[in-house]
């Protein structure tokens, strides 16, 4: 392979040698070198504290063929300066092409386009080179972040007693994404998983095991037996009296049970106070309702550094409550204890009237914890929007306290990370017929039998035929699980999300399976013409991008930097797989329209190149939202 390179590449490649290219990142730096300028030469006053908000707004041209990057701030500069924006984005460019380094990463632009925006297109000598350079790189061109940080993140937290079901799949893969996404960009992550493991639910499941337990069902599967008393003490706990009219069976345990919810009451503060037979009781439920949400993550390639519940802070909650009382924070409300805030009208009730404590108790020891032994940067909740306001009580209430260290907690950043509900394709909560919340194991299997079916019938790879029965298994389980996954991950995580078999597992469109098929189309033509993929890593030292299509594809692979960043800034996981989507659609187009294999010379190394970064990044991409590849499908 050739190792010649002309006109300005030398300079290009000896500059940025072992290093990433990231155009986006450049293209703001040189924007502010520019804003710089125009604020000392009199033409618009800028703050030097303004220029990394308005350098932000330099992103990817809606349409490529304006270029690759665009600036739009002279519009809002205009404003302030009472003059047309045409004009500013003139006297921006003026200054742009001014700057020292331009010009061997971008053309210079030569006038604003429409009503003042400021495009730059990269050059093709130096986007080849950021190809070289990321082909050679473990990391496939993505640079850590300049100054790492250590962060908490806090998701799934089911409750123990109970079968997982479908409203905890946003939680778990949202929460894991970002956990794979920031670990990956440079961070050091540590995960926590928040069990449910103590608290009122438990005094239902211990009060209903006394009385109302099917011994035989227990024994068979305990979680479900618990998971069944649970929401039968629950419904007589809470009862209404048309509620009772309407169920015969709960009636007639409430004439039975009269006062279920003082006795759960009970229950819950003998658990609370050390009562030898209600933590028997609770040591015995645990193992098994472990065993049954390990088993659901081993599935779902879901794991923890820490599992650390609800119970493991019971310890600490007295104390808190009484520092938050001792520095005049909280006070007693109708026998209640409770933080008053400004701003809201219920206040943040951290111990009842009977003694017992509540998850904002726990949760306010839990943050103090972490700060004394974790001494985070950032701690993260991935929790559903309906905890908005919880989340922002408590923060404002850690603030004030200072959980014991109130320097490192006014430095900490606490972020409520809301997502909505999944729904059904009939726009509401999704629910099986009989109107109970499904199961998450039985959505598991569904997406994986679904999923034997299309690999059954050969969709996607006309060899399906000559597959053994574990290939078939093992795809159907990557692409049915991939396929859930990627359809919560792909939508905007503040938005209510529509669950449908039918449109995430289309082998089109933007799909896991969509992205699961063009890594093995990649995988397919190296390993139908027996090349190996290092050597055209070390062996290829320049490409050439000559047809429109190997340029686009380019630039989309030197993207996957920039989309991380944009996860970062807003927690945000489907910008990934939209970057995902918009690389497979360009490898799409490149791998109809030109010949790979049967190319020749530098052509050919060109086209190799591509395939491989493509297929490198899809792959990437994918484990970093937690989803496998195949090798063929």
């Amino acid at each position: 392979m050739s190792d010649q390179v002309s006109g300005e590449g030398p300079q290009i490649l000896e500059r940025h040698k072992g290093q990433s290219v990231n155009f986006r990142s450049q293209a703001r730096q040189f924007f502010a070198a520019a804003l710089e300028r125009l604020s000392a030469d009199g033409v618009v006053a800028i703050g030097p504290e303004e220029i990394p908000g308005l350098v932000e707004q330099v992103r990817e041209t809606a349409d490529a063929k304006f270029g690759d990057y665009s600036g739009t701030m002279a519009m809002a500069l205009a404003k302030r300066a009472g003059q047309k924006p045409r004009d500013v984005a003139a006297e921006i460019i003026s200054r742009l092409n001014g700057v020292p380094g331009l010009s061997e990463l971008f053309e210079k632009p030569t006038e604003p386009v429409g009503p003042g925006f400021i495009n730059l297109r990269v050059r093709s000598e130096a986007l080849a080179h950021a190809i070289v350079l990321a082909l050679a790189d473990s990391r496939m061109g993505v640079a850590p972040v300049d100054i790492p940080q250590t962060i908490v993140i806090d998701y799934s937290s089911p409750n123990v007693a109970k079968p997982m079901h479908v409203g905890h799949i946003r939680s778990t893969v949202i929460g894991d994404a970002l956990a794979k996404i920031l670990a990956f960009r440079g961070h050091s992550i540590i995960t926590d998983n928040h069990l449910g493991d103590w608290g009122t639910q438990f005094g239902m499941i211990l009060w209903g095991f006394k009385h109302l337990c099917d011994k035989e069902r227990f024994a068979v599967a305990p979680t479900a037996e618990l998971g069944r008393l649970y929401r039968l003490v629950r419904k007589l706990a809470d009862a209404k009296p048309e509620e009772l009219a309407e169920d015969p069976q709960a009636a007639a345990l409430m004439a039975t049970y009269p006062a279920v919810a003082a006795a759960v009451m009970a229950e819950t503060v003998k658990l609370h106070e050390g009562d030898p037979e209600n933590v028997s009781l609770w040591e015995r439920f645990m193992p098994a309702c472990r065993e049954e949400i390990e088993r659901i993550y081993s599935r779902l390639g879901v794991s923890f550094d820490h599992t650390l519940g609800e119970s493991f802070y019971q310890p600490h909650l007295a104390a808190v409550v009484d520092d938050l009382v001792g520095m005049g924070l909280a006070k007693k409300s109708r026998g209640a204890t409770a933080v008053f805030l400004a701003g809201y009208e219920a206040p943040l009730l951290i111990r009842k009237a009977d003694g017992a404590f509540l998850y904002a108790t726990t949760d306010l020891a839990t943050i103090q914890w972490r700060i004394e032994h974790w001494q985070p940067d950032q701690i993260l909740y991935v929790v559903d929007h309906r905890q908005s306001q919880h989340f922002e009580q408590l923060f404002a209430t850690a603030k004030l306290w200072g959980c014991g260290n109130p320097e490192r907690t006014e430095r900490l950043k606490l972020v409520h990370i809301a997502f909505g509900t999944v729904l059904g394709e009939d726009g509401r909560p999704f629910k099986t017929r009989a109107g109970d919340t499904v199961g998450l194991e039985s959505l598991l299997d569904e997406g994986v039998e679904r999923a034997a079916q299309i690999v059954a019938n050969g969709e996607g790879d006309r060899s399906a035929g000559g597959w053994s029965e574990t290939d078939r298994r093992q795809i159907a389980e990557t692409v049915g699980i991939g396929a859930i996954k990627y359809a919560d991950l792909s939508q905007n995580r503040t938005t209510d999300s529509t669950f449908s078999f039918d449109k995430m597992l289309q082998l089109t469109g933007n799909t896991a399976a969509y992205m699961q098929y063009a890594v093995a189309r990649v995988e397919g033509i190296f390993s139908r013409a027996g090349i190996d993929r290092e050597t055209v890593r070390r062996e290829t030292t320049v490409v050439h991008l000559v047809d429109p299509r190997e340029r686009a594809l380019a630039l989309e692979l030197v993207r996957f930097g920039e989309a991380l960043e944009d996860v970062e800034a807003d927690y945000r996981p489907n910008l990934l797989t939209a970057a995902m989507y918009d690389l497979a659609g360009s490898y799409s187009t490149f791998y109809d329209a030109l010949p790979v294999l049967k190319a020749e010379g530098q052509t050919r190394v060109t086209r190799l190149a591509l395939c491989d970064m493509t297929g490198r990044i899809l792959r990437k991409g994918l484990e970093l939202l937690g989803i496998g590849t195949v090798t063929k499908m």
